[in-house]
């Protein structure tokens, strides 16, 4: 991590230990219920960070399917996701099915007090370098979970493209 990076107000040190991937899926369930019927802080603020909650359409089955997702802001106040699933040696099936923009040329997300569609960006080259890093200094447990796989943990940009 470049030392010129400063933790920022939505630094958060890690003080759970990580879940296991079953017990993330199982977790995300019930967050995700707990998300829809409720603005209550208890639900969308866990952990210390704010939470979205992601809706992408299945590249083979067309479903819908929702997940709960930790997010961070960048410096231009854009939500980013992080694609990291603990470190697991394959891409969670939220990103792999957001990544098919045929299936979801646009996805739709819910945030405490609204919801929007964005166009969802997998953020590439210098822009992913410098948001991995100033993310990594409020968040170092996601260089934890790069160190456990050979995979370049994806991160997506979720602008609010327009308002639902």
């Amino acid at each position: 991590m470049g030392s010129h990076y400063k933790p920022t107000d939505q630094h958060v040190d890690q003080v759970w230990d990580t879940p296991t991937h079953s017990e993330i899926i199982d977790l995300t369930k019930m967050h995700v219920e707990a998300m829809e019927v409720t603005d209550d802080d208890l639900v969308w603020v866990q952990a210390g960070m704010h939470h979205v909650l992601l809706t992408t359409i299945g590249r083979k089955t067309g479903n819908e399917h929702k997940v709960a997702l930790p997010t961070w802001k960048n410096t231009d106040g854009d939500r980013i996701v992080v694609a990291s699933f603990a470190g697991a040696s394959s891409n969670p099936s939220w990103f792999i099915n957001l990544k098919d923009k045929k299936a979801n040329p646009r996805v739709k997300v819910q945030v405490q007090n609204g919801k929007f569609w964005s166009e969802p960006e997998i953020l590439k080259g210098d822009e992913r370098s410098e948001t991995w890093n100033q993310l990594c200094a409020d968040r170092a447990w996601y260089e934890t979970y790069q160190g456990k796989t050979e995979r370049i943990i994806p991160l997506v940009k979720l602008p609010e493209t327009e308002p639902i």
